[in-house]
């Protein structure tokens, strides 16, 4: 796969005839909106065995071979070169694939939340499902006396199966659409419930054919980050006997001794010690009720990732990856504005109708444009594309990471499947 951003005055069919790729190739794998108008900085997968390079000032073709190892002589010969060093600024050269090139293997994970998708999940997974190794089903609320609400889950467990995804039960400590810490202290400060809380977990697991149990517990606060870990070991001695998972979902931390409800009630160090891996939720930096950012800028991600590097095993280590953006209106207001939850082809869709030019932040490594809608009312706009999970997927690989996973599935982003084909094997383990 090579990633093409569309510069004024690019067409599908000049960029085809750039890659010696069929227009309708490139179109039906990025599922673009509407071919024939491209956004200015939109970002497009160019599916080919190799990719082109163009000579920028100061490189010649010894340098690229060294770049992208491959032989010299291999080089001149693709590209029918015979004088190699007196290449024009711009010239053209294409680069074999590497045949030696070894791609990791990951486990790559996704939330689906039966309350957006719906009767649709099971389609939802299906069309995604070679890619997945695991499927955490969102979830079964705790209640106060430890029971859990039933969840009509059936269907999404069997076409799980079906795509040989691991489906692990998520229980959160949501109440009436929020998390309650007040639930969650109510539950780990009693043993008795506690044990009725895995009891019929486990039961639930056994009877509809889960594989794992992911805890999703959240602002927990300081008075529950021991009682929290004790669930864990209890649980850990629990599915042990059923060689069941265990995983947890922990707030993005970046530093030990963070001040705050979200961050007190994680324990890095004890989950990466007890859990079998740990969903590391790396995203919402930018948010519905927060001020225009990027979902999840690169340089954030890095410091949650050196952190929990730093104290539990890489190889436990999932980095969240959302697969929607945000749409603000502006201006905004702290406590009154709520940004808009948009998808990948949305954000396309939106900046192709206002003739808005997509910008791309190197630092947040991610896309972001503004326009203005049929009221004036100006509008900032920051979303994923290919170079924005490029960028997070070779910092899956600097780091040696068992993998990542995406919040949350129902969101359209068709490069973003073609780019994790590109770069691992994606693991299955049933």
């Amino acid at each position: 796969m090579q990633i093409h951003v569309v510069s004024p005055g690019d067409s599908l069919w000049a960029i085809s005839q750039t890659y010696n790729v069929p227009y309708q190739t490139i179109s039906e794998a990025n599922q673009l909106p509407n071919p024939e108008q491209l956004v200015v900085g939109q970002a497009i997968v160019i599916p080919i065995w190799g990719r082109f390079h163009w000579l920028m000032p100061g490189e010649n073709l010894y340098q690229l071979s060294q770049r992208y190892q491959v032989p010299l002589e291999h080089l001149m010969t693709m590209n029918h070169i015979y004088t190699p060093q007196n290449l024009p600024i711009g010239y053209r050269v294409y680069i074999p694939e590497n045949q030696y090139r070894q791609k990791p293997s990951v486990d790559v994970g996704a939330y689906v939340d039966l309350n957006i998708t719906g009767e649709e999940s099971p389609q939802v997974v299906d069309q995604v499902g070679e890619h997945l190794t695991f499927l955490q089903v969102f979830s079964y609320e705790l209640n106060a006396d430890g029971t859990l609400t039933p969840l009509n889950d059936q269907t999404i467990i069997n076409s799980a199966y079906a795509d040989q995804v691991v489906p692990l039960m998520v229980i959160t400590n949501i109440e009436e659409g929020g998390f309650s810490t007040e639930v969650a202290t109510t539950v780990l400060a009693s043993e008795e419930l506690q044990n009725r809380l895995l009891d019929e977990a486990i039961a639930i697991m056994e009877q509809k054919g889960y594989l794992g149990l992911d805890f999703d517990l959240e602002y927990l606060g300081a008075e529950n980050r021991e009682r929290y870990n004790q669930l864990m070991r209890k649980a850990r001695q629990r599915l042990d006997e059923k060689n069941y998972f265990l995983s947890s979902a922990l707030a993005p931390q970046v530093e030990p001794g963070m001040t705050g409800v979200l961050y007190e009630g994680h324990d890095y160090a004890a989950h990466g010690e007890i859990a079998d891996f740990v969903f590391l939720m790396t995203y919402e930096w930018g948010w519905t009720g927060g001020p225009p950012m990027a979902v999840a800028p690169l340089s954030q991600v890095r410091r949650v990732i050196e952190y929990a590097a730093s104290v539990m095993p890489n190889d436990k280590i999932m980095m969240g990856i959302p697969l929607y953006g945000y749409d603000w209106t502006l201006p905004f207001v702290e406590g009154e504005s709520r940004a808009k939850a948009i998808d990948h082809q949305e954000a396309i869709e939106l900046a192709a109708r206002y003739n808005a030019r997509i910008e791309y932040d190197t630092e947040a490594q991610s896309p972001h444009f503004t326009y203005y809608d049929e009221q004036g009312r100006e509008h900032k706009v920051w979303f994923e594309d290919a170079r924005s999970i490029q960028a997070k997927f070779d910092l899956v690989k600097e780091f040696g990471l068992r993998g990542f996973y995406y919040w949350v599935l129902g969101w359209e982003f068709p490069q973003n499947w073609l780019l994790i084909e590109d770069n691992f094997n994606v693991n299955k383990r049933i």
